[in-house]
């Protein structure tokens, strides 16, 4: 069985395993009878929940990174999520007599246990799947440009597994200007140490074209990966391990490739449109109290317009107005981009722009149908002229509906230039390509921890 697979399902058992023998012990010290109130079938709910709540965050991935501070709060705000949901099931929902009905306490503190319990036998196994990670190697066979570039975006993308450089022919094509070369080997000496099994390999990276590789090294490849090891096209290497579609793959017919299907269908559309309305509705209740103290905070600090308005640009590029909180001072610059530590951006201001506060007024935005709650970042529509004639097919980005957050929000920083913003529409395209229920859901458990953890600038 391949090792990642095994991993998987160990985590998987063990979650269903710690779930039932936690909640049994937490109802036996309640003193519940538990034969009688707490069967195993009445533990699906919460097996079910929390396996959901750990799959939005790659929780039973094994080249997640189990062990760093990121994953550990995200795996928190997952299960406080679940233990949320369930509590909501079963007593507000769920009408008929159910097990989990006799104490709410049981079910709180049966999670508040499996939270440290679920994350230590994560580490572990990360841990032990790291040192046998180290030993293996990613071949990445193209020219020197595509080659340089890879190891530019492994060193962006925090890839840390050791990586071989190949080329399948010679080349006399020079470097890019301050970018060290990789070290280079053949392709067809690293086919043979694979082969002999003195070398261990996670996968290996193709951007050749097929024109490119000769008859003997194809069978090869195929021997290879039918035997587990895998060969990605440079294109799927990107969606597979970084979730982005690289931009060198744009043209103006990428769109007509597989994917898409769920951004193209009617009743998709209709169903999203319709929670955005009662989620915005309900989100614009709740934080009314929110919005009226950062108001107040905001014109207490320096007199002005509470509410910040901007043309940005929407579905099919229609122009529409948003609406903020204002961060900056009544009588700031209109610089294009705001930079680290802006003197632009007031005390009141920073505070709301970490937590995500001031992009709460947006919700009526998302009520009037100009916004998705969940969607590309709407961008200003002085910004994106200048970015529809330097990026290739960056139109792309607006055939679907822009929302408060997104795909490229949550896993790339705050953008201040074209590099940027090229990058960030790398997960744009792979939200608009993968697009689904399940995808938005792994955004917003991510949006939370951004807000909690004041990572937003």
């Amino acid at each position: 069985m391949n090792r990642h697979r095994f991993i998987t399902l160990a985590l998987l058992f063990l979650d269903i395993i710690a779930t039932v023998i936690v909640f049994t012990f937490v109802a036996f010290l309640r003193g519940l009878p538990i034969h009688d109130e707490l069967t195993f079938a009445a533990l699906i709910v919460p097996i079910l929940a929390i396996i959901i709540g750990l799959t939005l965050i790659d929780g039973y991935n094994p080249r997640t990174d189990m062990i760093s501070v990121n994953y550990a709060s995200q795996h928190m705000i997952a299960l406080l999520a679940v233990m949320i949901g369930v509590l909501l099931l079963t007593y507000g929902i769920i009408t008929s007599p159910f097990a989990l009905q006799s104490s709410r306490s049981v079910i709180v503190i049966s999670f508040v246990l499996l939270l440290p319990l679920t994350v230590a036998y994560r580490r572990l196994f990360y841990l032990r799947n790291l040192r046998f990670r180290g030993e293996q190697w990613v071949v990445f066979v193209g020219d020197a440009v595509s080659r340089e570039l890879f190891k530019i975006e492994c060193q962006q993308c925090r890839f840390n597994q050791p990586v071989i450089f190949c080329s399948s022919s010679p080349e006399t094509h020079p470097p890019i200007a301050g970018v060290d070369a990789p070290a280079l080997a053949t392709l067809q000496s690293v086919l043979q140490e694979i082969e002999t099994s003195h070398r261990s390999v996670e996968a290996i990276v193709l951007r050749e074209t097929p024109k490119e590789l000769t008859p003997a090294v194809t069978q090869k490849l195929v021997k290879l990966y039918f035997s587990g090891i895998p060969t990605y096209t440079l294109e799927l290497f990107h969606e597979v391990y970084w979730r982005k579609v690289p931009i060198y793959r744009l043209n103006q017919i990428w769109l007509f490739q597989d994917g898409f299907r769920i951004a193209r269908e009617p009743v998709f559309e209709r169903i999203k449109r319709t929670i955005d309305i009662v989620l915005a509705t309900l989100g614009m209740l709740l934080t009314a109290p929110v919005l009226a103290l950062a108001g107040l905070a905001i014109w207490v600090e320096s007199r002005g317009p509470v509410f910040f308005t901007q043309t940005r640009i929407g579905k099919n590029q229609a122009p529409f107005r948003i609406c903020k909180l204002r961060t900056m001072r009544p009588s700031a610059s209109t610089a294009l981009y705001t930079q680290p530590n802006d003197e632009r951006v007031t005390r009141v201001g920073k505070i709301l722009r970490a937590t995500r506060v001031d992009e709460f007024p947006q919700m009526w935005n998302v009520f009037i149908g100009d916004m998705s709650l969940i969607g590309p970042r709407a961008e200003w529509d002085r910004l994106v002229e200048g970015y529809e004639k330097k990026i290739p097919c960056y139109h792309f980005r607006h055939f679907v509906k822009p929302g408060i957050t997104g795909w490229a929000q949550v896993n790339y920083p705050y953008g201040s230039s074209s590099a940027d913003t090229i990058r960030k529409l790398e997960y744009d395209l792979f939200y608009i390509r993968h697009l689904s229920f399940k995808l938005d859901a792994t955004i917003i458990l991510k949006t939370i921890h951004v807000m909690l953890f004041a990572k937003g600038r």
